[in-house]
């Protein structure tokens, strides 16, 4: 009898997304991607970036970089090219320059997208409208939890990933 194995080789990124935890209650596993793995998924699913610097430096409050995104984050985007068939242009990502907070840009679990009719009109016909925020955005709210809040030149989106606790902070 002739067993033939074959040798396969993971990359970090892939051992990573591999890796499933069980967590109780209402806690999650957030997947941090680096700057090429996000870019790259996002590529593939038809996304594009753009930024004032044309950069991806995350220190840079003039680049739009996925430094430390969260795999949630990117998932979302590429669902929601998927889903609407619009085109989506990521103008927002991981660096400087935006607000803090636990559900933040910085911490990976938000995207800036330029607006277009197409995008618009798919997010008000498929999402719930809830409340607007402290700041006057308007804001509509995904069956999965995520939160998409119209700014003045861009939708400027929380990806929760699943956590009701990030839902909740996204809505109030």
């Amino acid at each position: 009898m002739r067993i033939n194995m074959r040798r396969t080789t993971l990359g970090a990124g892939a051992i990573a997304a591999a890796v499933v935890l069980a967590l109780p209650g209402n806690a999650f596993a957030v997947t941090k991607l680096s700057q090429s793995a996000a870019a790259s998924q996002l590529r593939e699913a038809g996304v594009t970036h753009s930024s004032s610097g044309n950069c991806t430096t995350r220190s840079n409050s003039t680049c739009t970089s996925y430094s430390q995104i969260n795999q949630a984050t990117v998932n979302g985007l590429k669902t929601l090219k998927s889903a609407s068939d619009c085109a989506i242009n990521v103008t927002g990502g991981t660096e400087d320059g935006h607000a803090d907070g636990t559900y933040s840009h910085w911490n990976g679990y938000k995207a800036d997208i330029n607006p277009n009719s197409c995008i618009t009109n798919y997010i008000h016909s498929n999402f719930t409208r809830i409340s607007d925020r402290g700041d006057g955005a308007a804001r509509w709210r995904s069956s999965s939890g995520n939160v998409y809040a119209r700014e003045s030149n861009h939708f400027d989106i929380t990806y929760c990933g699943g956590s009701d606790a990030c839902t909740s902070s996204a809505s109030n």
